[in-house]
């Protein structure tokens, strides 16, 4: 009742305020207003940030309705700092959940949205690329990680950011045993963190420790107790933690009855964060240490929660997409209730004002339209015929294989009968023409978008490198052909690889623009030859005088390299 008066009040004041003065129309129109606005509830548009504050208010409470509402955020709001600012904290609460390849992806999808050249987006910048780099160094891929913290090193002003970047860094070259470059990294940090206490103490720890691992003379248990001392004091209950597992690492062979000490403290502080990474690496020193009756009890315990962490992470990353694909579903109704709502309120009106007009101009505009689309059909026709058949290989039978894809995907309808028209219809499309204008927006995004659509909710895909700059001396002909490549690339993923991974690079080295593709499936070995996707996707790359390799990794999945030179 209340959507029906609301409907009645706006046909009213539109009415008066059109100074009409035949209002008996209304009483002609008003069940068809009526009929009307009982048929469809007008959807509700949030304000601004909306999604964003309520989803913060769930990010301490409950994960995976932050998630939601962070991805409803960043997929409604029309504030691109908005919906980065969204993306990155999708990819901390992925991150947390051990779902570094899902972070990536959130990441990047926020980077795309920032403005290098707007001031105000340098700390998203530097809080992004910060991110990554954490993502690739749990990943294990130092190298990436060590790079993305150097980006973001160029966007900190903040002093204390640069030090937490440097520290970052310093753990990254301690990974890789790089102790001297390690050390220098802590060094310059510790210079900038006199005033912070608790990043003094997290430095001075690793620095300790560094020097520690570099030389095994040395004796860091000063400086480590200092920093023990510093969180004991501030109350930094995660930084004790770390204190702990420095402490403890350090005695293991030393003093053992030390080193034990420090596990069952350490243990006690990551049950109570509740961080089960912790309680694993405490748990792991308990059970080298204890008496043999003690031990048994900590390697079951370690189990336990060894079991949970690898159960919980494993259903959080089916999770998030779960939540991403919902989301987006949502999103395509709420826009067709919309514009169905929208289209109905726009036929009364125009039914109101322009009864008479309306018809004959409808008519005179329809039958002029016609005729222009028709022109434009004609003309499209007679500039497409030399370059047809590969277009429609690309444009109509990738298209459709995406629309099987989808269909793949949507449980509540009849799959083997739709699937089998499907299929008939993409083998038929490719030797139907059917030419299309190319899109407009940056080369970055258009590539986005594209990998972003082909790809299915079973896979997790990660972009890097993917920025404006990498483009700008690429040419025109060379990015149409690397479309179309990278187009081919995700539907063979799709169709044979039965991968549930997947990572697409772009970067440029010495004049050469590299791609990168690896996942984490069934690989060439055991795939059928190489169709004609494949074979048209090497004869691209032959033709623009670049190379291509195809290669297994010894593990499993498929790995491809192309090179193309950007010399003119």
């Amino acid at each position: 009742m209340r959507q029906v008066s609301a409907c009645l009040i706006f046909f009213i004041l539109y009415i008066s305020a059109h100074n009409l003065k035949k209002l008996s129309l209304i009483w002609i129109l008003l069940p068809l207003l009526f009929t009307s606005c009982q048929q469809k509830k007008v959807p509700i548009t949030p304000g601004k940030w909306f999604f964003y504050k309520k989803a913060y208010n769930f990010l301490f409470v409950n994960k995976d309705s932050a998630f939601y509402y962070f991805n409803r955020s960043a997929t409604s709001t029309s504030s691109k700092q908005e919906a980065a600012l969204a993306y990155q904290n999708m990819a901390l609460i992925q991150s947390d959940a051990g779902d570094d390849y899902g972070a990536q992806e959130s990441l990047v999808l926020g980077l795309n949205l920032l403005d290098a050249h707007d001031l105000s987006n340098r700390v998203h910048f530097a809080d992004d690329y910060n991110q990554l780099g954490i993502t690739f160094s749990n990943l294990n891929e130092f190298a990436q990680a060590l790079n993305y913290y150097q980006r973001a090193f160029s966007y900190a002003d903040d002093l204390e950011l640069r030090a937490h970047l440097l520290n970052n860094e310093g753990n990254t070259y301690k990974d890789l045993k790089y102790y001297s470059k390690a050390i220098s990294a802590y060094k310059n940090a510790l210079r900038m963190v006199s005033q912070n206490k608790d990043a003094y103490a997290r430095v001075l720890t690793n620095l300790a420790f560094a020097k520690w691992l570099q030389n095994p003379q040395y004796n860091p248990v000063p400086e480590l107790l200092r920093g023990l001392a510093i969180r004991v004091r501030e109350k930094n209950v995660p930084g004790e933690n770390s204190s702990y597992a420095h402490l403890s690492d350090f005695y293991l062979k030393s003093h053992p009855d030390s080193a034990l000490f420090y596990a069952q403290k350490m243990l006690v502080v990551a049950g109570q964060l509740r961080n089960a990474d912790d309680q694993l690496h405490a748990l792991h020193t308990l059970i080298l240490l204890s008496p043999t009756i003690a031990s048994k009890e900590y390697f079951q315990r370690y189990q336990f929660v060894n079991d949970s962490v690898q159960t919980k992470r494993s259903a959080a990353r089916s999770q998030f997409a779960v939540i991403r694909y919902n989301v987006a579903q949502a999103k395509v109704e709420n826009l067709a209730l919309q514009n169905e709502n929208t289209t109905k309120r726009y036929q009364l009106l125009a039914v109101l004002a322009f009864a008479s007009l309306a018809g004959i101009g409808t008519v005179w505009w329809y039958r002029k339209r016609k005729q222009h689309i028709q022109l434009q059909a004609d003309n499209k026709i007679n500039e497409s015929k030399l370059k047809l058949s590969q277009k429609v290989h690309d444009q109509v039978a990738n298209g459709v294989y995406r629309i099987m894809s989808e269909v793949e995907h949507n449980e509540d309808l009849d799959k083997t009968r739709l699937l089998d028209q499907l299929d008939s219809m993409y083998e038929v499309s490719r030797n139907i023409a059917h030419d299309n204008e190319e899109p407009m927006e940056d080369f970055n995004v258009r590539v986005g978008a594209l990998l972003n659509a082909l790809k299915t909710p079973a896979i997790r895909l990660a972009i890097t490198g993917n920025e404006p700059e990498l483009w700008q001396n690429v040419g025109e002909e060379v990015k149409k052909q690397l479309e179309l490549v990278l187009q081919e690339l995700m539907v063979n993923m799709n169709k044979h690889s039965q991968a549930t991974q997947a990572h697409i690079g772009f970067a440029v080295t010495q004049d050469q623009l590299k791609i990168s593709y690896r996942d984490n499936g069934i690989g060439l070995n055991h795939q059928n030859k190489k169709g004609k996707g494949l074979e048209n996707t090497v004869s691209r790359i032959v033709a623009l005088k670049g190379s291509i390799n195809f290669e297994s990794p010894a593990e499993k999945g498929l790995g491809i390299e192309i090179l193309v030179s950007l010399k003119k």
